[in-house]
């Protein structure tokens, strides 16, 4: 399409008055994809839409203390221990250990 004064013109009017891209390319009886052409080559945007509602910002929550909640009590057991007071492992001899798993193959079968 051959862009002339006039319809470059109303091209300007029509895009100021809020009309959409495809509305003036009917009025204008050329293709959507020139007439975002020629509204790039011109400079004009029509920007994003204003807000129509204002959003409340909140603040975020303090958070509280967790520790006072879980310490509430007693401790019951000791939860670090020393070297010494750990408990070892109970010691197996060979024999035991076959026992073990004749049993354990018993139960399988």
């Amino acid at each position: 399409m051959g862009w002339d004064a006039k319809d470059i013109g109303l091209l300007i009017s029509l895009w100021s008055a809020g009309h959409s891209a495809a509305q003036i390319a009917r009025r204008l009886g050329c293709s959507r994809d020139a007439v975002c052409g020629m509204l790039t080559r011109q400079g004009l945007k029509r920007g994003h839409k204003p807000l129509t509602a204002r959003p409340k910002i909140r603040p975020i929550p303090k958070l509280r203390a967790t520790s006072s909640a879980a310490c509430a009590g007693p401790v019951a057991k000791k939860v670090s221990r020393n070297a010494a007071e750990r408990q070892q492992p109970k010691q197996f001899s060979k024999q035991q250990l076959y026992e073990i798993l004749a049993e354990a193959v018993k139960n399988t079968g």
